[in-house]
């Protein structure tokens, strides 16, 4: 299972990952428009999606998925935009933003990695067995 993996204590607060994530995604440098966001007021906090997959069974029409690396998607053609995802996503990592109808969230796809100085986020890997038998805590998350 491929997940972005991440050390809050490395983070300088440069704001590069959510440069590179809206620039990728939607075309705009917003940190709005972000799947990784990152705690600018007091100790650095990154936040994005630990690939829990909690959000599948919530989705009413089964548009949320794990493709074959484990990472969670969103098929938009599905999506209705309910955003029950978003309210109940125990990391709070689904986002939303009123430009669009459906959720976005982080694929694991690496480029904020790649971005990021101090390596304070990095694209990790556990088998299915390891994650399975770990607290979550421990699986996504250093």
């Amino acid at each position: 299972m491929k997940y972005l993996a991440k050390d809050d204590s490395k983070c300088i607060q440069c704001g590069a990952c959510e440069s590179i994530c809206s620039k990728t995604y939607f075309k705009e440098d917003n940190p709005e428009k972000s799947c990784i966001q990152i705690n600018k007021e007091d100790t650095p906090e990154i936040n994005v999606c630990n690939q829990c997959g909690e959000c599948i069974d919530i989705c009413p029409v089964m548009a949320i998925k794990r493709d074959k690396l484990g990472v969670v998607r969103i098929d938009k053609k599905i999506c209705v935009g309910c955003f029950m995802c978003v309210g109940f996503c125990p990391q709070l990592s689904m986002r939303q933003h009123d430009d669009y109808i459906e959720p976005f969230k982080c694929i694991a796809c690496g480029l904020c990695a790649k971005e990021c100085p101090t390596e304070a986020i990095y694209i990790a890997e556990k088998s299915d067995e390891e994650a399975k038998e770990m607290p979550l805590d421990k699986v996504f998350n250093k």
